[in-house]
């Protein structure tokens, strides 16, 4: 050795992986409905957290917004009537991340505001 530094890596230090990695989040929603905006947010807002994560978007029926993590269904705004609360996703998929089980999210938010 010469004494001088070797190159430095950014990449994280091994057995460590980056946030998100190894959860896949499919969304299924409503194109026509105009949906693809609370999508488009949403999926913004989970990358911020978990750049790792693999998001995939799909058309779905009249009326859906559904979210599944690693296969399961974990939203259905067919069933809730609502949208899911960002941090109601971020948990489920802090969940996943760490291989816990994860719980169907109950909690939505209104899908209009009438003013």
């Amino acid at each position: 050795m010469n004494g001088e530094p070797g190159p430095i890596s950014l990449a994280p230090p091994p057995g460590e992986v980056e946030p998100g990695s190894g959860v896949r989040i499919v969304v299924e929603y409503c194109e026509p409905c105009g949906f693809e905006a609370t999508y488009l947010e949403l999926a913004s807002a989970v990358k911020e957290q978990y750049p790792g994560i693999e998001i995939e978007s799909r058309l779905g029926g009249t009326g859906a917004f559904e979210i599944e993590i690693n296969g399961q269904l974990v939203f259905s705004k067919l069933e809730n009537g609502g949208f899911p609360y960002e941090k109601d996703l971020i948990e489920a998929i802090r969940r996943a991340s760490n291989g816990e089980p994860l719980e169907k999210i109950t909690n939505s938010r209104p899908p209009c505001v009438i003013l």
